[in-house]
């Protein structure tokens, strides 16, 4: 008998018995009731011993026991009566505090009237005023400091639990949008962020915003964060340009101070917690310009009710072209790609997101020619956004026949049979690399944009009618794009570093995926055929400075926490990339940010002819010999840190007869 009530008390008092507050979401409404029952009952024996203290002799009144009866019982009613319980503890709001005032208030007319009318009929008080007046004080403080005490508790458990510190911030701005997230982030429970004050371009003495100190943006945003004792700022709203933000930014980093962003509170999800919204300074915040605006209107009519096709759909700016293209609404939209896996994920969220549109996801390498016939005499296809490519400069320097094939052979296929075809528009997805370039990768892109450019003005000049319009749009890096830098140097961040730099003073273009699909898909719309579009990408940025500030962004220390190591220069690789050659010009659009480089037309035939050779070279592997004739195409081609230097001292012209080039090829094999 012993034994078993040992066992029964040991389980009673198990781990997975006992009460784990953590697990405890909200008090049932039953429990929040009967601690405010008791607080009334504390109060009134409160007021008694107050009263008593104070050795005032009333007049007649009734017992005790009827008194706290009367005085529990009414209470109680009124309790019911305002909901005082409904609410979650944890988020008790002025609401709550104003119906906890309007039960109190009740409570003491109902007693006033019951003493008055007691008095009149028996001549005998429930209560004395005096201590209707003190029980109505000591109840309302009792239940409202038992809310605000389990507000507070709650705040600091959460708080501790996941570990996280309250930061001091500040918000820059002070419209609409900054007012709406400060007060947002003052509500939020448990509290993240304490907004200690406003930082504004505009003067404003004396002035307070949600009880909290404005302070004008006329000295150095340092000195201003420390004197209100803030550790970290907050964007919000659009009161700040772009050169604004990157120059506060810039001073921030240098100091140690936190950068956050956050949307306009209409833009906030509903599903996420006030301070989620608020996010850490991206890296693409910190490009020194303001972001390209372009007409939607425009793209949406030459796309809506249209059959689109995106090659290299699954990769980084393929996929975001056919978001974008998914968006305005075309008939039909093919994302085509050889990569099966990222086109089943892609295949899977276009699906999921625009349940409307009539998608055919195709796999296929463009350089397969019969595979595209059949696709395009299945479909009547109208526009082309063609961002299949091999990128990758070192692993394209030691794979230069695949390059070609990709790049050139894939590009004139589907050029070849696109204009067969008639289709409207060939938007071509190009790069700053194949501006002089040093490596292969870049080369090959040179050379498909001449391809594409010469059959144009070629179906132009016979007098072909709905000619196909190919357009090329060339732009830099691509920030979060697959195998670029900003996603190494995060990942190596994230693992300790060395975050590694090829050399000191390397530079780059950068723009975001979005912009760059905007770029394509309005070149796709104004473009007349022929055109190369180049983008103002504002200042190149220093790749050593973009690894500091992002080591900085990441909350690290450099050189202490993270290293940065120089591996030098990759094979093709150059300091410093170029939009536009050294013949080119360019002329202006109806759109400030967009030129058209005014290239030298080429021949096509002759353009035509040396594509041909290199193809064949490429098929056959023979990789010097498709290199050395890719540099007759394209003299400006100078490799760097390659074993394909060579090339450049001296090529010679009978060089593919030596090596029995292209004799048992397919004679229909670029028909």
């Amino acid at each position: 008998m012993l034994s078993r009530l040992k066992a029964a008390i040991n389980r009673l008092f198990s781990d997975e018995n006992k009460l784990d507050i953590r697990n405890v979401r909200y008090l049932p409404r039953w429990t929040v009731l009967f601690i405010d029952t008791s607080l009334i009952l504390v109060s009134t024996l409160i007021t008694y011993f107050l009263l008593s203290d104070l050795h005032i002799k009333p007049l007649s009144v009734i017992s005790s026991g009827q008194q706290l009866s009367l005085v529990i019982g009414v209470n109680f009613v009124f309790l019911l009566v305002f909901k005082t319980y409904a609410g979650l503890i944890r988020h008790s709001s002025f609401m709550d505090a104003m119906k906890l005032l309007f039960a109190t208030v009740a409570t003491f007319a109902t007693l006033m009237v019951f003493n008055l009318t007691w008095q009149y009929i028996y001549d005998l008080k429930v209560f004395i005023t005096t201590g209707l007046i003190l029980f109505s004080f000591i109840s309302f403080t009792a239940l409202f400091t038992f809310r605000l005490a389990v507000k507070q508790l709650y705040e600091r458990f959460k708080i501790a639990q996941n570990n996280a510190e309250i930061i001091n911030a500040v918000i820059v701005g002070v419209d609409d949008g900054a007012i709406s997230v400060a007060a947002a982030l003052d509500i939020e429970h448990p509290q993240r962020f304490i907004i200690k004050g406003f930082i504004s371009k505009r003067q404003n003495k004396s002035l307070r915003i949600l009880d909290k100190p404005v302070l004008e943006l006329d000295k150095s945003i340092q000195h201003l964060v420390q004197k209100l004792k803030a550790e970290a700022i907050v964007f919000a709203g659009n009161s700040m340009t772009a050169e604004e933000r990157f120059s506060i930014v810039k001073e921030c980093l240098e100091h140690d101070i936190k950068v956050f962003n956050s949307p306009l509170v209409i833009n906030w999800s509903e599903t996420t917690t006030v301070t989620d919204q608020l996010r850490s300074l991206q890296i693409e915040d910190l490009l020194n310009r303001d972001p390209i605006e372009l007409n939607d209107n425009v793209k949406s009519s030459k796309i809506k009710g249209k059959t689109i096709l995106v090659t290299g759909g699954a990769g980084s700016i393929g996929s975001e072209i056919a978001r974008q293209v998914a968006s305005y609404n075309p008939n039909k939209l093919i994302v085509l790609d050889q990569a099966e896996t990222p086109l089943h994920s892609l295949s899977l969220e276009l699906q999921g997101a625009f349940p409307d549109i009539d998608f055919e996801f195709v796999i296929c390498d463009v350089a397969n020619r019969n595979r595209l016939r059949i696709l395009f005499d299945a479909f009547k296809i109208d526009i082309i956004y063609h961002a299949a490519a091999y990128k990758h400069v070192p692993l394209m320097e030691n794979n230069p026949s695949e390059a070609i094939l990709t790049n050139i052979y894939g590009t004139k296929n589907l050029a070849d049979i696109a204009a067969k075809h008639k289709v409207s528009h060939f938007v071509m997805v190009s790069t700053d690399k194949a501006v002089n370039p040093t490596n292969v990768m870049g080369a090959t892109k040179r050379a498909a944009e001449m391809y594409v450019q010469s059959k144009y003005f070629n179906l132009q000049a016979k007098g072909k009618k709905k000619n196909t319009r190919f357009i090329t749009t060339r732009f830099g890096n691509v920030l979060g794009s697959n195998g670029s830098v900003v996603p190494l140097f995060k990942k190596q961040i994230e693992s300790g570093g060395p975050v590694t730099i090829t050399h000191p003073d390397i530079i780059r273009y950068f723009m975001t995926i979005p912009e760059a699909c905007q770029l394509v898909l309005e070149a796709g719309t104004m473009g007349k055929g022929g055109e190369i579009f180049i983008f103002d990408m504002g200042e190149p940025v220093r790749i050593m400075d973009l690894a500091e500030k992002m080591i900085k962004l990441a909350g690290h220390t450099l050189n202490e926490d993270i290293e940065i190591k120089i591996t030098g220069l990759r094979p093709g690789e150059k300091l410093y990339e170029e939009l536009l050659s050294n013949e080119s010009k360019t002329l202006p659009t109806h759109h400030n940010k967009i030129m058209i480089s005014e290239d030298l037309e080429n021949d096509y035939e002759q353009v035509n002819t040396v594509i041909n050779s290199i193809i064949k070279a490429a098929i056959k592997n023979n990789n010097t010999i498709s290199v050395a004739k890719l540099k007759s195409l394209v003299p400006e081609f100078k490799s760097n840190n390659s074993e394909y230097e060579i090339l450049d001292v001296e090529v010679t012209e009978d060089i593919s007869k030596n090596l029995g080039l292209g004799e048992d090829l397919p004679q229909d094999l670029f028909k």
